[in-house]
């Protein structure tokens, strides 16, 4: 992931995917989105894919006279796609303090990771159908021939996401451990990088340096996590829970709407690992309690700790675009173009509990 990004090959990716899509509204916002989307497989990390789309498509959606409050939701939504879309950190910490399978709950965030995305996407396309000032179509003298078009989507956007399949492809289908595919995934940008000639030995020491640094940072949250576990159930701490949600009589639905709104009220001023490893280890005795599946509650997780980098005051992913853009927009803007794409993320939450096979049927059918 660290290697796509300091190569530049995600600034090809963009300028492809949006050469590709210039037919449709918005049509520069869903390139972002699908940017967003796929960058997310290559790094699980949210402020990394917030920063670069806020340096590289907000402020071409600003040129071509989209509306900044509009531009802001549509880059901090995509890129808090990264703590969803599989390889993600928060799946890979919450693997180790729920104890379930990693590779399990990879399978089961694909399905929702694209509906999150579809849905943010379509809501792009609608507003910018009946509202086409928020997002103009490219002038026609912009538009390059079909010819080129088709030979930029070769270049730039066919390698990285065959890329990208290898390696969750590989890890989903068994052919691979996770790091091996990860070991695969890093020399195929180097490659990539190498047929672009857009890799300088500075930024490839950049790349080793942040991959350390945040494989640590991993490492001292299963310490933390195991650590206030522990201590908490030593303490009878999960006794306590348990006998009080015992009492209130409470049906398997309500269980769940209740922690859900626990996390999302939570995630206003708490960030997704202090929220995980403090309060998630709190609920997950209970699933077996309310007769739960302890994916799809996983899955509900994933997608509530998406508005705790959108819901202030501590919206990290609008933080990340304002230190990016702070001359360039304020921080109510920012805040002003979230609030539908907050709406959206509930939405996905109450289709994935209606329909639960959004989130169980690849993990069942792959791991069966």
């Amino acid at each position: 992931g660290y290697l796509v990004e300091r190569a530049g090959i995600v600034s090809r990716l963009f300028f492809a995917i949006r050469l590709a899509s210039h037919k449709l509204p918005a049509s520069m916002a869903v390139a972002a989105l699908i940017t967003c989307a796929l960058f997310s497989t290559a790094t699980g990390i949210i402020g990394a894919v917030v920063t670069l789309m806020g340096l590289l498509a907000w402020p071409a959606m600003i040129k071509a006279g989209y509306d900044k409050k509009f531009s802001s939701g549509v880059i901090c939504a995509g890129g808090c796609l990264g703590i969803l879309i599989p390889p993600s950190i928060m799946l890979i910490v919450y693997s180790v303090i729920a104890q379930l399978s990693p590779l399990r709950l990879f399978a089961a965030a694909i399905f929702p990771g694209l509906l999150l995305a579809g849905l943010y996407i379509t809501y792009s396309i609608v507003l910018a159908y009946l509202n086409p000032k928020i997002a103009p179509k490219p002038p026609k003298e912009e538009i390059p021939a079909p010819s080129i078009i088709v030979k930029e989507i070769l270049v730039s956007f066919v390698p990285l996401f065959s890329l990208i399949l290898l390696v969750l492809g590989s890890i989903l289908g068994g052919l691979a451990t996770p790091a091996e595919a990860a070991a695969v995934g890093a020399f195929g940008a180097l490659i990539l990088s190498y047929v672009y000639k857009s890799l300088k030995w500075k930024n490839f020491k950049e790349s080793v340096f942040l991959t350390a640094k945040t494989s640590a940072m991993i490492m001292w949250l299963f310490v933390g996590s195991w650590t206030f576990s522990s201590v908490f159930s030593y303490l009878g701490g999960h006794e306590v829970f348990e006998h009080f949600f015992k009492s209130m009589n409470l049906a398997p639905w309500q269980f769940l709407v209740i922690t859900q709104i626990i996390i999302f009220i939570l995630g206003w001023p708490l960030e997704w690992t202090e929220i995980l490893i403090i309060f998630v280890p709190i609920f997950l005795p209970l699933l077996d309690l309310f007769g739960v599946n302890p994916y799809l509650f996983a899955m509900l997780i994933a997608l509530n700790l998406q508005t705790s980098f959108l819901t202030p005051p501590m919206a990290m992913s609008a933080y990340y675009l304002k230190g990016v853009q702070s001359k360039n927009v304020e921080l109510l803007e920012i805040f002003k173009g979230i609030i539908p794409f907050l709406g959206i993320v509930i939405f996905a939450m109450f289709l994935m509990y209606i329909f639960p096979g959004i989130a169980l049927w690849l993990p069942e059918t792959l791991f069966a």
